[in-house]
């Protein structure tokens, strides 16, 4: 699970007065009421929920982008147009070191990590895993100093035979600024971490960043319904979605011709996955048993799986819905965009244990009552897993202590200098009987737009 993020010099985060990094945290606050809204293993308590708020342009986007932009540079490297990204507000930010940190849970421990990049340079400047005591204490896992060319490898580490392979690696880069140990250290490492069990940790954390955290944009879908294609209950996934109000009382796997579906695509997308099928087809004719490969293809309008056994025999299917008891059935591209958007967000109420949901604008096509239904049904899911979801979004309904805890609400407000801060409302004296919603909308909390007249009134 979550525990922090910290950044600094990144987009619209810089610093904060005292120089440290902006913090989101997901620790519950002092809040007594609805317990089952956190996670509590006797070390911490960590919420399962959070809603960030905040005028358009104020930096909610950035806070999902930077979280993004952390796990992108952990699993594939530093992304095209970083070097740009660093905080404007300030000329001499360009050659100052950008940050990243995480703090997660993880197997029933607690670890930071995190690095330093100076992104006009493409330059890491320092990279440590620790994993954090109860008492406050820190025990080193790894820590580099790129700058000056040393690392440590912590006691966790020193195994014989271990450390010796570990010393090589680590050396190998220790001046290296261009690469993240993390990074190498789950390249091509399988027979290493088989051999020894205690650098385990270095994969699981590794592992954590790239598969735990999914993280969504307005623009892009967030499910590729593999959830649909896969559900062994298919009337229980139906009452679910009719219970939203889409309309829709079932659904059904269609089969369509492969080569219909690739032909309808752009030339070098067709390319693209046809030569991804032939790498699959040599995978599974080497495989000693019995396979096949699925390729899901989803875009906002269209869902196909494509399969292929290992004596070459494809086939492709997609989802068709019916509505109420009319036999006829309805592709995606027919449904309405407020109904696909559900559509996707329901693969976060069927999710598994230990996944961080992060959905930039929540209520994009939502009716009000709407998302609220959705993340009053979240709530009462993540009750029983140990999940969370972290949105952002404008809907000022969510903001109603009958659904939320007063530490679940965030904001996001941009200074003057075009600067964003990130605060809770557990650092308000809000009372438990104020209509926080209104005050919100009032700006008594920040994190709302301010405006001038768009049409003066001429004087006469």
């Amino acid at each position: 699970m979550l525990v922090r993020f910290n950044v600094k010099n990144f987009l619209s985060f810089n610093t904060r007065d005292n120089g440290k990094s902006e913090e989101f945290s997901m620790i519950a606050g002092k809040v007594r009421s609805k317990k089952e809204h956190i996670y509590d293993d006797g070390k911490n308590k960590l919420l399962k929920f959070a809603a960030v708020y905040g005028a358009n342009a104020a930096g909610k986007s950035n806070l999902v982008k930077a979280i993004e932009f952390m796990q992108h540079t952990v699993v594939r490297g530093l992304p095209n147009g970083h070097t740009n990204k660093y905080c404007k507000t300030s000329s001499s930010n360009k050659d100052k070191a950008s940050y990243f940190e995480m703090e997660i849970m993880l197997n029933g421990r607690y670890y930071s990590y995190g690095y330093e990049v100076v992104l006009s340079q493409s330059r890491f400047v320092s990279e440590w895993l620790v994993e954090l005591n109860a008492d406050n204490t820190e025990k080193i896992i790894f820590e580099r100093n790129i700058e000056v060319g040393s690392y440590e490898l912590g006691a966790t580490l020193k195994q014989k035979g271990l450390i010796d392979t570990l010393n090589i690696y680590a050396g190998d880069i220790c001046d290296d600024s261009s690469v993240l140990f993390l990074s190498i250290m789950n390249q091509n490492k399988k027979n290493l971490y088989q051999k020894y069990e205690k650098i385990s940790i270095i994969r699981d954390v590794f592992y954590w960043i790239k598969n735990q955290l999914d993280i969504n944009y307005p623009t892009q879908p967030i499910s590729d319904y593999s959830y649909l294609a896969r559900a062994n209950d298919v009337d229980e996934v139906c009452r679910i979605i009719s219970a939203f109000g889409t309309g829709i009382t079932g659904f059904r796997m269609v089969d369509v011709p492969v080569e219909k579906v690739l032909g309808e695509l752009p030339q070098k997308l067709r390319q693209h996955i046809i030569t991804d099928i032939e790498k699959k087809r040599a995978e599974i004719r080497n495989d000693e048993e019995d396979a096949e490969i699925t390729l899901v293809m989803r875009s906002n309008i269209d869902f196909f799986i494509i399969t292929i056994d290992k004596s070459d025999k494809s086939s492709c299917q997609t989802i068709e819905f019916s509505h109420g008891t009319s036999d006829v059935l309805f592709q995606l591209s027919e449904e309405s965009d407020g109904t696909v958007r559900i559509l996707d967000l329901l693969e976060i109420l069927l999710a598994g244990e230990n996944k961080i949901y992060i959905i930039d604008e929540l209520d994009r096509c939502l009716h009000p009552s709407l998302s609220y239904k959705f993340v009053e049904t979240y709530l009462q899911i993540a009750a029983e897993r140990n999940i969370q979801l972290i949105v952002t979004t404008h809907e000022s309904r969510l903001m109603d202590f009958d659904l939320l805890r007063r530490d679940e609400i965030w904001f996001i407000d941009k200074r003057t200098n075009g600067e964003s801060d990130i605060y809770s409302l557990e650092e308000y004296n809000a009372r438990f009987d104020q209509k926080i919603d209104k005050a919100y909308l009032e700006g008594r909390y920040g994190g709302v737009p301010i405006f001038s007249t768009v049409f003066p009134i001429k004087e006469d």
